[in-house]
């Protein structure tokens, strides 16, 4: 099964971009989006053999998700269930045989951190839900994590301790939920390599001199790791300043 996680930020500007054709390429079994920024009613979408999911925020060109899966999920979820986190379109469930699957689209910190102290609440919430997942069936985890959670995931560790997505509170949440049970699936597979990344900022070039971030991920049970067959980020598809990043199982 190939599984794709893509921060597209905003589909329609994407679609314009050539999302078509790297969906096509892709050719996965499921695709998970964040940063979708649009209501119902704003896109139409020709993907033949896929089913359609989508959680919209309720503030208008902000946030959501979408999944497009091939199989017919057991059943479909939206939010996590606790109103103040589930406004803004960020998570969807998926119901499978084997597992379920989570996409998410976790909140950003923000300049100057202004939304730290949510994000912390956010963190705790969200690994409570995955748990809870995770007494009944394995789960499979995805998306827009907004932090690097280690030095070798950005170029530049030093200069960002204090910024948003690298500062020692949001990497230490994401300690947490790996110490609850759960795999960092790249790092399962390729735990020292470097200069693989996700995320790149739009400024001086940064893509082209590939100085950029690891914020998305594929995050599994350690139950499904008999199932993990590889992990891998796809940096050659453009169209957002994020790329997509896939996982393969049994």
């Amino acid at each position: 099964m190939k599984l794709i996680s893509w921060n597209v930020n905003g589909l329609r500007a994407c679609v314009n971009k050539g999302f078509m054709d790297t969906f096509k390429d892709l050719n996965a079994d499921v695709v998970c989006l964040q940063e979708t920024k649009l209501q119902e009613g704003q896109i139409e979408l020709e993907l033949e053999g896929y089913y359609d999911f989508w959680n919209y925020a309720e503030k208008k060109g902000y946030s959501g998700t979408a999944v497009f899966t091939k199989e017919k999920p057991l059943s479909a979820a939206y939010g996590i269930g606790i109103e103040e986190h589930d406004k803004e379109g960020r998570v969807i469930t998926l119901e499978f045989d084997k597992f379920y699957l989570v996409n998410v689209y976790t909140p950003n910190s923000k300049r100057e951190l202004e939304r730290l102290g949510y994000r912390m609440q956010w963190e705790d919430d969200f690994r409570n839900y995955l748990l809870k997942l995770n007494e009944q069936k394995p789960v499979v985890m995805c998306g827009d994590l907004n932090v690097a959670h280690k030095e070798i995931d950005l170029k530049n560790p030093k200069t960002n301790k204090k910024n948003a997505g690298f500062t020692e509170e949001e990497r230490n949440k994401m300690t947490e939920l790996i110490e609850a049970g759960f795999i960092d699936t790249f790092r399962f597979f390729y735990p020292d390599k470097e200069d693989a990344y996700s995320w790149w900022s739009n400024f001086a070039k940064s893509r082209e001199r590939n100085i950029g971030w690891r914020i998305d991920y594929f995050v599994t049970s350690e139950s499904f790791k008999k199932e993990l067959v590889d992990a891998f980020i796809c940096p050659e598809y453009m169209g957002s300043d994020h790329c997509p990043v896939g996982l393969l199982t049994k």
